[in-house]
């Protein structure tokens, strides 16, 4: 590890030697270097027991590996044993720690098992199927008065089963984060004088959700978070063991604190305990999707108790497009259309670093800064912005680059689009192409060896056998032909195992011009017998034996060992299954609903660095944290950052429901009224938790943005588009309209 040398306002919280202290820190001011760096000092000088730690939470996973990673090297540096005084974890983790010391404290089993993401999906969604089965008619209370015939008919087969799932997903977690059992929730709801659909709705999925995990006598993630609440509450002296073990506590990115979280760290630290919170709350985005709010950090920093520092100064960007998110921030507060979004940012602005300091910031360029006002169709932009980098990268070899989506099909689009021009990205997405394309090769086979029997599935197996030929039309056209001719087979054994009398491959209906054919199918047959004999091999080996057949780039090949260790994990979790569930586990992944967790560089602390003279596509949520020399800003437009204005669009209100009502914020309002001194308040005018819903996703999108601007270096554009439907969103985002106006940079 280099010498880290403090900037004097880095050596402020450095000086730390006790108590509680709150510190504000700009995009690219070096904050998990500092929290690092304090924790090594506080380690070597904090007069630590042998039993004794410094605690340091933070976000997700990558970041841990990050922090025990810094701390070890500062920990080196004084001469001390890496990993010894320090636990670095996730909120999660820590929780964790916390519950499987005491498990029978919180009512659980020594043995208790954690349901893993995958699971918790799987017996939630039984829990909504059963539901939406048994009350078939609630779809009616909600459903738009404007939907007739098989269109609504549709929507109650397709469209409302998703809603209700998204709604109890959220419903779920808000009931947790209020610690709130579904017996609870139901004791309330008791008590009123008349239900409220949308909660009886949400309780009852609840308890069919949580009966599902005691089954497995399992938590999820949120339940560990809670019982370790619940545990640190019931009994004091096992508290005061956990303050004793771990007298100080370092919190990085407290921006995205729950109110949970605070309430644990809270309690460990104690009234008078040493707790440090590091975050930005211009940089809170998760808040629409999680119960994070900006809201506990800000309230943290204005308690009277607590130091209050900064880290103003960032050598990350260019003078200019530090200005551009200072006149964001300006902006924002002064002039945005909605009164009400005005606080969204704090009014805090990034510095650039002092004279002499090791990092300075890169030469200014106000040219490299480009805000888009060309008004392009959504394939348009991509378009733009591809051959903007086709142009762009030859020359740039040495340099980083990224393209920023607000959403992951949009980074979809954007990856296949470089393909075409044989620009080879790097994804930082919910999962790779790679990842996807490698786990749908492989299901499509487990799927064929899991009914034998399909002559479609042999078919679509021969596919993946020449998948490569479907680039050229030519050639695709050949291999859909053949595949079309085993599709026809009438019995799969006849093809594979034929008798000497009844070998269906030579009196096979080949259309003329498919020359050599016979011959591909012949030598394809010959690979298919060896396959079926993969069925008995535990599925780990099965994998690996499969992908040894079809990959020979070491990405496909890395990606199927990772999918062999995680079906085994699988399996050995599930000993019921067979091949049809882990081929549905594959499938999951292969379309994306699920992120193959464990592979992906992110999971591992992604490095811009490692990437150079190739476009990262991700989205500005997965870019947080990171920074490239060039960054591609897309999809800037009202819909994808709408201001709350009149005839601003909603992810999350769908078309299909009455008055556009948002489910979801209607009935985590109503929940959380349930739990107020006033329960009755959840009788609230329809519509007004909506409107409160459109103004903090408004305020959470203009952060998003702020962040997307603050990962460039250099060179930044900013693109819109008009998106899908025609008169959805036709202008660009009102931030980027304010921008545009003051800032006349356009090259």
């Amino acid at each position: 590890m280099s010498e880290f040398q403090p900037r004097p306002k880095q050596q402020e919280v450095l000086a730390y030697a006790g108590g509680k202290m709150g510190v504000a820190a700009v995009p690219g001011s070096g904050k998990t270097h500092t929290l690092s760096a304090l924790a090594a000092k506080l380690v070597a000088e904090g007069e630590l027991a042998d039993d004794q730690e410094v605690l340091v939470v933070t976000l997700v996973n990558s970041a841990v590996d990050n922090f025990a990673r810094r701390v070890a090297g500062f920990v080196r540096e004084r001469e001390l044993l890496p990993g010894v005084g320090y636990r670095v974890r996730t909120l999660h983790g820590l929780a964790h720690d916390i519950v499987r010391e005491r498990p029978g404290l919180v009512g659980l089993a020594d043995d208790f098992q954690i349901v893993d993401e995958r699971e918790a999906d799987e017996i939630r969604q039984e829990a909504v199927e059963a539901w939406v089965a048994a009350h078939p008619e609630v779809a009616d209370d909600f459903l738009s008065a404007e939907l007739e015939g098989r269109r609504r008919e549709w929507v109650g087969r397709e469209q409302w089963p998703r809603l209700v799932s998204e709604l109890a997903n959220a419903f779920i977690r808000q009931a947790k984060d209020l610690q709130a059992t579904p017996a609870v929730v139901r004791d309330l709801l008791d008590k009123l004088p008349e239900p409220l659909p949308l909660l009886e709705m949400g309780q009852a999925i609840y308890a069919d959700y949580q009966r599902g995990l005691a089954y497995r006598a399992g938590v999820d993630y949120d339940d560990l978070v809670r019982l370790a609440l619940q545990a640190l509450e019931l009994d004091g002296e096992y508290l005061k063991r956990l303050r004793h073990r771990w007298p100080y506590i370092l919190e990085d990115e407290a921006q995205d604190s729950s109110r949970l979280q605070e309430r644990i760290l809270r309690l460990l630290a104690g009234p008078h305990g040493n707790w440090v919170r590091v975050g930005d709350p211009n940089q809170a985005i998760y808040e629409t999707f999680t119960t994070a709010s900006p809201f506990y950090l800000r309230r943290f920093l204005a308690e009277e108790d607590v130091i209050a520092r900064e880290l103003p100064n960032s050598g990350r960007s260019t003078q200019s497009i530090m200005d551009l998110a200072n006149y964001l921030v300006d902006w924002s507060r002064a002039e945005h259309p909605v009164e009400a979004l005005r606080d969204a940012l704090a009014g805090t602005h990034i510095e650039p670093t002092p004279a002499g300091d090791p990092q300075p910031n890169p030469p200014d360029a106000p040219n490299a800064i480009y805000l888009g006002s060309q008004k392009y169709t959504p394939a348009e932009e991509i378009e733009a912005v591809v051959k903007s980098l086709a142009r762009w990268l030859p020359d740039h070899a040495d340099q980083t680059v990224a393209v920023l989506v607000p959403r992951n099909d949009r980074g979809f689009a954007v990856v296949a689009a470089l393909k075409q021009y044989a620009i080879e990205p790097v994804e930082l997405l919910r999962s790779s192409r790679s990842t996807r394309e490698t786990a749908g090769a492989l299901g499509n086979i487990l799927a064929h060896l899991a009914d034998p029997a399909s002559p479609k599935k042999l078919a679509t197996v021969f596919e993946v056998w020449r998948r490569d030929e479907r680039s050229e039309p030519d050639s695709n056209a050949r291999l859909q032909a053949i595949k079309g001719v085993l599709r026809k087979c009438p019995q799969v054994e006849s093809f594979l195992w034929p008798r000497a009398e009844a070998d269906w491959l030579a009196t096979a209906p080949v259309p003329e011009g498919l020359a050599g054919a016979r011959d591909e199918l012949a030598a394809f047959r010959d690979l298919a017998r060896r396959w079926q004999g993969v069925a008995l091999l535990p599925i780990d080996q099965a994998i690996l034996t499969l992908a040894g057949d079809l990959f020979t780039r070491p990405a496909e090949l890395a990606v199927a060992h990772k999918l062999a260790v995680a079906l085994r994990q699988a399996a050995e979790s599930h000993p019921h299954w067979r091949l049809p569930e882990l081929t549905e586990e594959l499938a999951t992944i292969a379309r994306n609903e699920r992120k193959f967790l464990g592979f992906s560089d992110e999971d591992a602390g992604f490095d811009p660095d490692r990437h150079r003279g190739k476009p990262v596509v991700a989205t500005i949520h997965k870019a947080k944290g990171l920074e490239w020399d060039r960054v591609y800003l897309m999809s800037v437009n009202a819909y994808d950052f709408p201001a709350a204005m009149p005839g601003d669009s909603y992810i999350a209100e769908k078309w299909f429901v009455r008055d556009r009502l948002n489910l979801e914020a209607e009935a985590l309002a109503q929940l959380k009224a349930l739990f107020s001194a006033d329960p009755f308040a959840a009788y609230f005018q329809p519509g007004q938790a909506t409107d409160q819903a459109r103004l903090d996703y408004a305020a959470e999108r203009l952060r998003l943005l702020y962040v997307g601007i603050t990962r460039a270096r250099r060179e930044l554009i900013v693109t819109w588009n008009t998106g899908r439907q025609p008169g959805l969103a036709t202008q660009p985002a009102a931030a980027l309209i304010g921008l545009a106006s003051n800032v006349k940079r356009e090259t």
